[in-house]
């Protein structure tokens, strides 16, 4: 088999295992499946959150599927309405969007759209979101149209909206939407919430308690020799993306295995390490599991996860 050949194999392996993971994971009860959406990107992962998710929802029935964030100026605003009312639709209310602007003029390029109106396309974004899943007509751009089929959940699809600035808090108070920042920011919470108030809208923020990456291996030291390669080559090309001013969890760590390791923004725990942690909180413990990280092969990220149905989540 050539190069090439052998790269698209191993890349189709990735996406079926992690729908197929993803069924995995429903029927072993986790949360959530995280979908995100990212372009021009050196490890491939993922250009079509919205596909992706729709094939996850077929294969699930509990889990709830989460675009975390999707970014919504590259969309066109009628097709993506149209869009996230049929993953709901299929869903049954289980896809919950999280509406984001990206923050790479890269994807704003490639998807031809205006880096520096994106501000302003995205108010018209949500308000175009929010006019078509009512099933009524409307007007858009100065004529009446109609979105069918409407929404599965009333009185829209779940739609949050996330970002790591004062800006995006005020926007999702603007329009009334729950808030997601991508990490623990109080200072940022603290602004929508004081928005929400002053406006008298309900205030709504979801916070991100346990930020590292799990991995589950009984021999940790040799799983990290094994692994950390892959941890290190996501988290150096999200240092590339790196924007002035904003200092994300998942930019620590870049440019060494060890740097990565003593950030603790990826750990890898035995089941009994796993279930020490569980057991030690005062709050539930909400554990990020990430097993195809970087590239990893699907069927070393299957241990992972089996091992933690079988030693950590059976025991809970």
């Amino acid at each position: 088999m050539s190069g090439q050949a052998e790269t698209r194999s191993a890349e189709s392996d990735r996406y079926r295992a992690a729908i197929a993971m993803s069924e995995f994971a429903d029927k072993a009860g986790f949360a959530v499946v995280n979908v995100e959406e990212h372009h021009d990107a050196a490890l491939g992962w993922l250009s079509s959150p919205l596909l992706l998710a729709g094939m996850i929802a077929a294969r699930t029935s509990d889990i709830i599927i989460r675009g975390s964030a999707v970014l919504g100026p590259l969309y066109d605003p009628i097709r993506l309405a149209e869009d996230l009312a049929m993953l709901d639709l299929v869903s049954r209310g289980r896809f919950l969007m999280v509406l984001g602007q990206g923050y790479r003029p890269s994807e704003y390029h490639a998807m031809d759209r205006d880096f520096d109106t994106r501000g302003a396309d995205t108010d018209f974004l949500i308000e175009t979101l929010l006019k078509a899943w009512k099933g009524e007509a409307f007007d858009y751009r100065g004529r009446t149209i109609h979105v069918s089929p409407p929404p599965y959940t009333q009185p829209h699809p779940p739609l949050y909206y996330g970002g790591m600035s004062a800006a995006a808090a005020r926007r999702a108070a603007r329009w009334g939407l729950p808030f997601l920042p991508g990490q623990p920011m109080p200072e940022i919470e603290a602004i929508y919430v004081a928005e929400c108030e002053r406006l008298g809208v309900a205030a709504q923020v979801e916070t991100f308690t346990d930020m590292t990456q799990i991995f589950v291996d009984p021999d940790p030291e040799a799983a990290w020799r094994e692994l950390g390669p892959f941890f290190l080559r996501e988290v150096d090309q999200y240092a590339e993306w790196m924007k002035a001013g904003v200092q994300r969890v998942y930019d620590a760590g870049s440019g060494s295995i060890e740097a990565l390791r003593a950030a603790g923004t990826y750990e890898i725990l035995t089941p009994a390490q796993c279930l020490e942690r569980a057991r030690s909180l005062d709050r539930p413990w909400r554990p990020i599991l990430h097993p195809l990280a970087g590239g990893i092969a699907p069927e070393r990220a299957w241990r992972c996860l089996q091992l933690f149905r079988d030693e950590v989540l059976a025991k809970l």
